[in-house]
């Protein structure tokens, strides 16, 4: 199932190598989620991050001033007992300048 959220990314980051002889590429955004109050012992938010392609991608948002906004397309994913959230594209919102 997918879905569109417009977050606000606070921090991404690239990472690219190889461990032990196991090769990682990936850019890491981080953003924030509400916490579920449904149960009354939380509120507010904490930082979540999920992963957006290769390393490659932090290339096309590096130049930009964070935090900022954007519209995400997420996708809910299961194996058939567990599900998750995968983030699958991001799109930064051109921030409103105020007028004169």
């Amino acid at each position: 199932m997918k879905f569109q959220s417009r977050i606000t990314v606070f921090g991404m980051k690239a990472s690219k190598g190889d461990y032990e002889g196991v090769e990682f590429d990936s850019t890491k955004v981080y953003t924030l989620t509400s916490m579920d109050e449904s149960k009354g012992n939380m509120k507010g938010q904490a930082c979540v991050e999920y992963t957006l392609g290769l390393s490659e991608e932090y290339d096309k948002f590096k130049h930009l001033p964070f935090p900022f906004d954007a519209d995400a397309e997420f996708e809910i994913v299961t194996t058939g007992k567990a599900s998750k959230t995968v983030l699958r594209t991001l799109r930064p919102v051109e921030a409103k300048l105020p007028k004169p």
